[in-house]
């Protein structure tokens, strides 16, 4: 049943889900702290472009002319312009965002910018809302910390990669090694999360460009029932798996 978390090895049952989203609660509860959102923006592009932030992990996700590519928490758009740029005019890009007034702002200079590759849309905390089997890479930079809801969200996002056969569209997460509650998620947790709802880590890099570590996941086996989902949290410094719900 929805809405059970593991504690010390157990089950407890919430007493309700009233706090959650009605999509979310036939999946687990996030068992473990989630960031607050604080701002659209994780820094300045400046000091991101100081650093080669976007063309290391583009390069990384082997992004290229033609590419078809979400930007997950686009935010003010950092990533999403220059992914426009780098997938060129036979690729397309579509940036997602929950927050309607950062979406305005990025809407306002996608249309100064003349991006006529780029697409935006409002997504939910509990779904990413993407089209099915539409895109080489989903990209997740510095904002899964902040997805209250993440097992239903990666569940629901399985289905908009690409199946090509040996080219299938791929997952990346950039993030910082830090508590999730600090805005950042240890990498065994990480990957306990996508594991848990059907993905399987293909590559894993610290780089200083980035300002944190680079993960790529694919779809692996076939994608679970939210029923069969068990929530992962860190005990005793060890990543752990409760029961599923």
């Amino acid at each position: 049943m929805a809405g059970c978390l593991a504690v010390l090895g157990g089950c407890t049952q919430q007493a309700n889900d009233s706090d959650r989203l009605p999509g979310a609660r036939e999946f687990p509860r996030a068992a473990r702290p989630v960031s607050r959102v604080v701002s659209a923006q994780f820094s300045t592009e400046a000091e991101r472009d100081n650093h080669n932030e976007a063309q290391t992990v583009m390069d990384l996700a082997v992004i290229g002319p033609g590419s078809s590519v979400a930007d997950i928490g686009a935010g003010e758009g950092y990533y999403t312009v220059r992914l426009g740029a780098r997938v060129g005019a036979k690729g397309r890009v579509l940036a997602q965002d929950i927050d309607g007034e950062a979406m305005k702002r990025l809407a306002r200079r996608v249309e100064h910018d003349r991006l006529d590759n780029v697409s935006i849309i409002q997504g939910a905390a509990d779904d990413p809302r993407l089209p099915p089997n539409s895109f080489d890479r989903v990209m997740l930079v510095h904002m899964y910390h902040e997805v209250t809801e993440p097992y239903a969200f990666l569940w629901r996002m399985r289905g908009a990669l690409r199946a090509n056969g040996r080219a299938n569209g791929r997952v990346v997460v950039v993030d910082l090694d830090r508590p999730t509650d600090s805005h950042g998620i240890p990498p065994a947790l990480l990957f306990c999360e996508f594991e848990s709802t059907g993905f399987r880590l293909t590559q894993f890099i610290r780089k200083p460009e980035i300002i944190g570590y680079y993960a790529e996941f694919e779809a692996a086996g076939q994608k679970p029932e939210p029923s069969q989902i068990r929530p992962c949290r860190i005990q005793g410094g060890q990543v752990v798996r409760g029961q599923s719900s």
